[in-house]
Order: C-alpha cells, then sequence, then structure tokens
C-alpha cells in the first residue's frame, strides 16, 4: 500500500481516506470549540469588569467613610481624629467651643449659639439638652439685664477620658451692674462616631465656691 505525503511535509494528509463529510464535520467540530472559547473569554471578561466594579465600589464607599474634620473658629494644631479617638490639640479646640457656646451668652445672644451647640449634641442626648438650654432661654427673657461669660481657667489643666472632658472653668454672672464670679468644673460628655465629634451631656460640678 503506497502513502501519499503532502508536498514539503513528512506528515500524511488528516483527510485521506475519509469521507467528504468529515472534513465539514472537522470544520464544524473546530468552529463550535472555538466559539466555546470566545464564550468563556467573553465570560473572563465580564467577572473581570464586574471584580474592578466591586473594588471600585470598596474604594469610592472608603474615600466617602475618610472625614477631614474642621474645627469652627479657624483653631490651628494638629486637629484630626484617629479612628475614634480625637487628637489632644482636637479635644482643646473642642472644649473652649464649647465652653463659649454653652457659658458665654447674654439675652441677645443664646438663641443663636444654643442653635449651634444642638448641632454637635448626639440625637440620644438632644431632648434634654434642648430642654436645659430652653429653660436658660427662659431665664434671660424674665431677666434681660443678665448675661454670664464663662472662661476655662489657665492654673488647673483640663483632663479627659476617652468618654468625658473635665474642664476647670470660672463663670462670670453679671445681673442689674451686680457681678459675682464662681469657680468649678464643667463636665463635657462626647462621643466619636464614624469620625464625627459628639456633645453627649454637660455637667457643672462643684461651683458652690464663690471668689471675690
Amino acid at each position: 500500500m503506497s502513502i501519499f505525503q503532502r508536498k514539503g511535509s513528512n506528515e500524511s494528509d488528516p483527510l485521506l481516506g475519509k469521507p467528504g463529510s468529515f472534513g465539514i464535520h472537522r470544520y464544524l467540530q473546530g468552529s463550535a470549540n472555538l466559539f466555546e472559547e470566545n464564550r468563556l473569554l467573553k465570560f473572563a471578561i465580564v467577572g473581570l469588569f464586574g471584580i474592578t466594579a466591586v473594588l471600585g465600589a470598596e474604594v469610592y464607599s472608603s474615600d466617602q467613610n475618610r472625614r477631614t474634620v474642621i474645627v469652627p473658629f479657624g483653631a490651628g494644631g494638629d486637629l484630626y481624629i484617629t479612628g475614634q479617638q480625637p487628637s489632644t490639640d482636637y479635644l482643646r479646640a473642642m472644649t473652649r467651643n464649647i465652653v463659649t457656646l454653652s457659658g458665654s451668652y447674654s439675652a441677645y445672644s443664646a438663641s443663636a449659639q444654643f442653635q449651634e451647640l444642638l448641632s454637635i449634641v448626639h440625637p440620644s442626648a438632644y431632648n434634654g439638652m434642648r430642654d436645659s438650654l430652653n429653660a436658660i432661654l427662659d431665664d434671660l427673657s424674665d431677666n434681660p439685664t443678665l448675661s454670664i461669660a464663662t472662661y476655662v481657667r489657665s492654673d488647673t489643666p483640663v483632663t479627659w477620658t476617652r468618654s468625658e472632658i473635665v474642664a476647670p472653668v470660672e463663670k462670670v454672672r453679671v445681673i442689674g451692674g451686680v457681678i459675682r464670679k464662681f469657680r468649678g468644673n464643667l463636665r463635657i460628655g462626647y462621643a466619636v462616631e464614624n469620625g464625627r465629634f459628639w456633645l453627649t451631656h454637660l455637667i457643672e460640678d462643684n461651683f458652690d465656691a464663690e471668689t471675690k
């Protein structure tokens, strides 16, 4: 039996001796395999786009959750929050601002200041804080000459824990030209949630002593 070979090749012709339909079948089988490969490639591309979209969403979400905290009144220093812990400068700046908003007011300025203060009060403490501030507003309406000035004292350091700031303060109360001074501590409760500072309580402590 003679063996036919392709010109210039040592390999046998795979279609030699096969029926005519064999070539068509082989072509269709190859096309089907190519279609299957293309379909798998499309699935791979779609999957790649899906993974890219998920990673993009994660990056965007992380970007949205990253906060730059801006303290009012243009305070300087290292003002930031890492996780749930504010920096020392941040706590000092917030202490000064809270003491000013809550403790230095007159019948003309109190309402606007208290509204600003309420904007940082935690929702769980909002109603109680609002009622306390409204009681002060009622007192001011009955005594329009009343004014209060409160300062953070420099002779005693401000201290804090992870949930409360203790600020030593001096309060000067003026009504009808009569001045009275008091010293004590203002206990400022706070919480940090998702990079935001919240006020949780304000308590005046040991204000019994009056200084001349």
